[in-house]
């Protein structure tokens, strides 16, 4: 059994070519759905192909459940609506994921919508790394007329704010970028903080790109609001019993490559969150307390629950 499509879309995650929650979600979905339907052998072969491309994806990304419940959600309807032939098995495998990918993109558009009608002219807003859905809502503000200013960090040490500064200084924000060290000098500057997020837990706390925590504390001990954009997708549900979400170790040689011999080097890529420091979880739902997210899945995607 060879894989086609899978193995190449997940070394681009793994190699950050791919970045942000909702954008590996989404190549991870068409992926998977594209060698389902590529795949010529028997009922029992596209179990293993399922198994082994969901397997692949899953690692590709350690901290992504928005990626690992649209797989799931791809698994679980094919094996309900159980296709009986080759033409229906295609035809099905494309709806599942059309479905899939409308709640994705649905849910990130809400997002932005409600993200964007929280800004008001002279604002000055903060933000971390970069997140579709955060660069979406500053420029749907921007695009309604609204005039603010963005301070956004550098993220070290892959660098992924300067894609959000890029982002938004192409669409006429105005906007600077600080290093990451020099969010808590600025704070007392800043009207809110808006971040992203790459997994809610049962507890409402939020795992995002390492540094968000201090970032949050700061805004917390500063009296600033500090707002997380994520769609409710991005729940991970082995928490509600007990397990942790893992935290992926990124390549040393991403701080340091030629480092003295002998030093240890440490590089989480995500840190967590506490729900004491945050404001607000806008979600599809509008904006919530984070202490209310299990209600919100019950109403929204009670599947994720099973």
């Amino acid at each position: 059994m060879i894989l086609k499509t899978v193995p190449g879309v997940s070394g681009r995650i793994k190699r950050l070519e791919i970045q942000g929650a909702t954008n590996i979600a989404i190549s991870a979905v068409k992926a998977l759905s594209q060698e389902l339907r590529d795949f010529e052998g028997s009922k029992e072969e596209v179990d293993h192909v399922l198994i082994e491309a969901t397997r692949m994806l899953v690692e590709s990304r350690a901290t992504e459940p928005m990626m690992r419940n649209g797989l799931k959600y791809i698994r679980s309807h094919l094996t309900a609506e159980a296709p009986s032939s080759r033409d229906s098995f295609k035809e099905v495998v494309t709806q599942i994921e059309e479905r899939i990918l409308e709640m994705y993109q649905g849910g990130r558009q809400r997002i932005m919508e409600i993200g964007a009608k929280r800004i008001r002219d002279g604002d000055i807003i903060l933000t971390h790394c970069h997140s579709s859905a955060v660069t979406g809502s500053l420029m749907l503000a921007h695009e309604m007329g609204k005039k603010f200013k963005v301070i956004n960090t550098e993220t070290r040490p892959k660098y992924q704010g300067r894609i959000t500064s890029r982002e938004l200084v192409e669409a006429g924000i105005d906007t600077t970028i600080i290093v990451d060290s020099a969010a808590s000098h600025y704070m007392k500057e800043v009207d809110f903080v808006i971040v992203g997020c790459d997994a809610l837990t049962s507890e409402g706390n939020i795992i995002n790109k390492i540094g968000t925590s201090q970032v949050a504390l700061a805004a917390y001990e500063a009296r600033i609001p500090f707002y997380v954009l994520g769609t409710l997708l991005k729940f991970e549900p082995i928490t509600i019993h007990g397990h942790y979400e893992a935290i992926e170790e990124r390549n040393t040689d991403e701080i340091w490559a030629d480092s003295p011999e002998g030093l240890n080097i440490r590089n989480p890529a995500f840190d967590v969150t506490r729900r004491d420091y945050v404001s607000g979880l806008i979600s599809e739902e509008g904006i919530i307390s984070p202490h209310s997210i299990l209600e919100a899945i019950h109403r929204h995607y009670p599947w994720l629950l099973d």
